[in-house]
């Protein structure tokens, strides 16, 4: 019994690599995958019933107890979720404008789809590519009072800051002595 659970001991990785992300092997796999750019807690679920169902394996077992092949079978279904029947509403980027089609989007393609996204508005002038481009909020949150630190300062300046040429005052002793 106890030569057992040490073989099980030695045969868990606690560094497992998938999709170019090094995942920590001691936790389930459905909270592993999280760690994943693109993957939130909702898809990583999903995609470890997925894996459960095609391989008997708990979606909620150790990734660290994979092995080789079962971890190129999860890579699979996240590289392309809706040949193993993952619904296309849990997938991230949903009819693209140029392809019209429906992906899950990882690590570099996800920034790069949604640089290319910001880009494409800024192009066309939209309200939501110039607010991307001023650095102001862009989904209707009022600014009087927040997002003040993304230009410049802007506000009153006190009669002693103004006569010295907007120096500080700790500034303008020193240069008195």
């Amino acid at each position: 019994m106890c030569m057992a659970e040490e073989t099980k001991q030695e045969t868990i990785r606690y560094i497992v690599r998938i999709a170019s992300t090094d995942l920590d092997g001691k936790k389930p796999i459905y909270h592993a995958l999280t760690k994943i750019k693109g993957i939130s807690h909702r898809i990583g679920l999903i995609i470890a019933r997925v894996f459960e169902r095609e391989t008997g394996i708990a979606f909620d077992e150790k990734i660290g107890k994979l092995s080789e092949e079962q971890v190129k079978l999860l890579e699979s279904i996240i590289k392309d979720p809706l040949k193993y029947g993952i619904p296309e509403w849990a997938l991230n980027r949903r009819k693209e404008f140029y392809t019209a089609s429906s992906r899950l989007a990882i690590m570099g393609d996800l920034e790069f789809a949604i640089r290319e996204d910001i880009k494409r508005l800024n192009k066309i002038k939209s309200y939501r590519g110039l607010r991307h481009a001023w650095g102001l909020p862009v989904r209707g949150q009022r600014t009087k009072s927040t997002h003040r630190g993304k230009g410049p300062i802007v506000g009153v300046m006190k009669k002693e800051a103004r006569k010295s040429g907007g120096k500080k005052k700790s500034e303008s002793k020193g240069s008195k002595k």
